[in-house]
């Protein structure tokens, strides 16, 4: 018996990286999975790829900003599988590493509109799916900046800030539901996001840091995809606005004592994927 037993799981961003990585969990627990994200071939990969596990998957293209193209992947979880019951908002772009300023004005726009319309846009089409049944797990997905500002990730990182809020106070407003709402930090990941940054020109040498950052507390998706079964699964029954980290106090020592004694022992770096692409800065306005 898993512990997801016929639930039916919509996840946004579930082609690749954490997202693949909690539709791979989740099915793994006995629930059908609804995959999306904006590229055909990437649902279609991901798809296969669940399938051939045996697993119940579907998936449909997805631009997580459009109203309308939201709502269709909500009817085509209920078409394929009859119901909703966890609904996972984790779609997410990342800008160029530097100042503000420097990070062109799409750019930057698009991946406030990822984040905050897209978990907007999820969050209403899955609660209109929860409440006339009084069940469901909404689970909107935090980062860096959830708590306060990171310098030169600002578009990122503000959204995350928004996201912390929207989603705790819908929690708040909704609290008697019957639905559980709920934050999720997966903290540092392994994951393209994060080994392939993009770098303003000129500041190629500031994110560096992050290399051993990531030696030291990254995690590989499928860890925090372990918590995210946990709390779509029958244990947060009856719960709603957690705030749920992944990374406890416990990791961030481990990971700079392990680090620490890798230098008093002059061990080599291991080897850290971490491939910086530079852009050039906008120009003006």
């Amino acid at each position: 018996m898993g512990r997801l037993d016929g639930k039916v799981a919509v996840i946004t961003g579930g082609t690749r990286g954490l997202g693949l990585a909690i539709a791979r969990a989740y099915a793994r627990e006995g629930a059908a999975v609804m995959v999306a994200s904006r590229s055909a071939s990437a649902v279609a990969a991901a798809v296969a790829g669940l399938r051939a596990t045996g697993a119940r998957a579907d998936g449909r293209p997805c631009d997580v900003t459009d109203r309308a193209q939201v709502n269709a992947l909500a009817d085509a979880a209920v078409q394929a599988f009859s119901s909703i019951d966890i609904w996972v908002n984790n779609a997410g772009l990342s800008a160029p590493y530097g100042p503000t300023l420097a990070v062109e004005v799409e750019r930057f726009l698009a991946v406030l509109r990822t984040q905050i319309e897209g978990t907007y846009l999820g969050s209403v089409a899955a609660m209109a799916e929860f409440m006339p049944r009084r069940s469901g797990k909404l689970i909107n997905m935090l980062g860096a900046g959830a708590r306060g500002p990171v310098a030169y990730q600002n578009a990122y990182a503000s959204g995350k800030t928004w996201i912390r809020s929207f989603t705790l106070a819908l929690a708040k407003e909704y609290r008697d539901s019957g639905v559980g709402v709920f934050a999720f930090q997966p903290g540092l990941m392994r994951t393209d996001l994060l080994t392939q940054p993009e770098v303003i020109a000129g500041y190629e040498r500031r994110i560096q840091p992050l290399k051993t950052v990531m030696r030291m507390w990254a995690f590989e998706p499928e860890v925090p995809a372990e918590k995210a079964v946990w709390l779509a699964s029958a244990a947060t029954d009856g719960r709603t606005g957690l705030e749920v980290e992944q990374a406890g106090i416990g990791h961030y020592v481990l990971g700079a004592l392990r680090e620490g004694v890798r230098l008093v022992l002059r061990r080599p770096e291991p080897e850290t994927r971490f491939d910086v692409t530079s852009v050039a800065p906008a120009q003006g306005r």
